[in-house]
């Protein structure tokens, strides 16, 4: 039996505004409202995976990691510049402006609103 995740809940306080925001930067697909009663504001990152962000009274925040190709990560560097998104090459600083990862020959940390930390690597 092969095992592929389908979809993980990320909670926001704002869960359009989230989708919106990490779509945007991820260049990926936001989805139409989802779930009972529309609470759901999904993302679609590939063919097996949604994210769908759920706005949340209390936050705990989540940590997701994401491979891309050396030419999506320059985009995403950029969008992230672009839009005076702070980032960083580490969980504890993601505001240092680095992105010598020190498990990816490139990669770089970011949080949104809600505190979710993002981090994208790219193995070149």
């Amino acid at each position: 039996m092969t095992v592929t995740l389908n979809h993980t809940i990320v909670p926001a306080r704002d869960n359009a505004a989230a989708a919106d925001f990490l779509a945007g930067i991820l260049d990926l697909r936001r989805l139409p409202p989802d779930g009972f009663d529309g609470k759901f504001a999904p993302v679609e990152v590939n063919d097996s995976l949604t994210l769908q962000f759920m706005t949340a009274p209390e936050l705990e925040p989540h940590h997701l990691a994401f491979d891309v190709a050396p030419e999506e990560f320059d985009q995403v560097l950029t969008r992230l510049r672009d839009r005076d998104v702070p980032f960083g090459n580490s969980p504890f600083e993601p505001e240092n402006g680095r992105i010598d990862h020190p498990l990816s020959p490139r990669g770089l940390f970011f949080r949104d609103d809600s505190g979710n930390l993002y981090e994208v690597m790219s193995p070149e």
